[in-house]
């Protein structure tokens, strides 16, 4: 059993074994407005219910179409507006942040809980040792209603990160590289859970774009287990253990593992149309681009806007080049304010926008024509994700992108990093 499994087996008060079905309370539910619909109608219309188990741990976020971009979208927000208001569940409006990083500033989800979450990127919250799972709608719904859900206990993979992160690599790179190795479909039915000696040196934003990635190898679920640093963000946060878990892993408790030495990784991209089309920058160094987009639930944490405004600190955006930044909260806006860093970015002809998933989802606030190319730091990059069928898109770090928005065309960046 992994981490994940032993926290399944102290919620339901024995062990469990990976492959077996279970049914467990949910210590946080949240759903956003892509989703919260369906979980709005399921409840009302085919449940009928009048009364929610879950409603003191439920949260609605109004975070992709945010703000609306069109009147089907108000109509979307209006409606949730409406529903929370009526069973008295926590509303997170326009502007406020997307909902997994809110959760974690919050101090809504805690080390050791049980989350379940209407949304496939879910699994970011647990780089703070939380058993994330996105679930669709209807068992969002299902367990708003009876504050529980029924839940396959995965069988684990252990992935070692081992070495120094050299100058210019972000957590981004380091998730990508794996992801380029394992594939889209390599953790498929799996947990992901991180160790290695790597992990120690990685702020807990940088630990929330490993996470967040296992989505796109096809994971249920990702974790990384409590450290000396993890347990520091905690106590400065005000925030602490939920269900402490004591936990000594040996390679008995897992499906299958791999090290992967960090040491030797450079600046990536994935290039379209998938994500884990991994390619070295310098394989596809110099392909002209129209949009940057800095941001998403992947990098747009405040360690993310602090790496753009570095390197583009005194420089100007290349003319003809729509770079776009989106803090992926208000906390982190107001502290990059706080700091200098929107100065600097809006110095060098960014366009600042409001917390919002919209880009990365194609919604609004920086879709792509045809035929244009962006370089985003958003989690994917299939056909006609951010605008037209015939648009592309690159994943990179915040570094990559950034660097690319000065010149122009896909770019290391480790020449503005001396």
């Amino acid at each position: 059993m992994g981490l994940i499994d032993r926290i399944i087996s102290k919620a339901i008060g024995r062990d469990v074994t990976p492959g077996e079905i279970v049914v467990t309370e949910i210590d946080a539910i949240y759903a956003q407005d892509g989703t919260a619909p369906l979980v709005i109608n399921v409840i009302e219309k085919e449940l009928n219910a009048d009364r929610l188990e879950a409603w003191n741990r439920t949260y609605f976020f109004i975070d992709h179409s945010s703000p609306a971009p069109h009147v089907a979208a108000a109509t979307v927000h209006r409606e949730m507006r409406r529903f929370c208001r009526k069973f008295n569940i926590k509303l997170f409006d326009v502007g406020y942040g997307i909902s997994h990083q809110v959760v974690v500033e919050d101090g809504i989800v805690r080390p050791g809980m049980i989350v379940i979450g209407a949304d496939s990127h879910t699994p970011t919250i647990g780089a703070l040792g939380i058993y994330a799972l996105g679930v669709g709608s209807t068992d969002a719904a299902i367990g708003i209603v009876y504050g529980k859900t029924w839940i396959k206990v995965p069988e684990t993979f252990r992935i070692r990160l081992i070495g120094k992160v050299p100058r210019g690599v972000m957590s981004k790179d380091i998730i990508l590289s794996i992801i380029g190795t394992v594939g889209s479909d390599g953790m498929i039915g799996r947990a992901v859970e991180f160790h290695g000696d790597t992990i120690k040196e990685l702020s807990i934003d940088a630990r929330m774009t490993l996470t967040n990635m296992c989505t796109e190898m096809s994971a249920e679920s990702a974790i990384i287990p409590l450290d000396e640093r993890a347990i520091q963000w905690l106590e400065s946060n005000g925030y602490s253990i939920y269900r402490y878990v004591d936990y000594s892993p040996s390679s008995k408790d897992f499906v299958d593992e791999m090290d992967v030495e960090v040491q030797k990784i450079g600046p990536v991209v994935s290039a379209p149309p998938d994500v884990d089309n991994v390619k070295s920058v310098a394989e596809v160094e110099g392909i002209e681009i129209d949009q940057v987009f800095i941001g998403s639930c992947t990098n747009g944490r405040l360690e993310d806007l602090e790496i753009a405004a570095r390197i583009m600190k005194g420089r100007k955006v290349r003319e003809g080049i729509r770079c776009i930044v989106s803090p992926a909260s208000r906390k982190i806006y107001l502290e990059a304010l706080r700091r200098g860093i929107i100065d600097i970015l809006t110095e060098a002809n960014c366009v600042i926008a409001p917390p919002t998933c919209g880009p990365c989802v194609g919604a609004h606030m920086g879709i792509l024509a045809e035929n244009e190319v962006a370089i985003a730091t958003t989690n994917r990059n299939f056909t006609g994700r951010m605008g037209h069928k015939n648009s592309k898109v690159y994943l990179s770090s915040p570094a990559t992108a950034a660097a690319s928005a000065i010149e122009g065309r896909i770019t290391d960046p480790r020449k503005y990093l001396s």
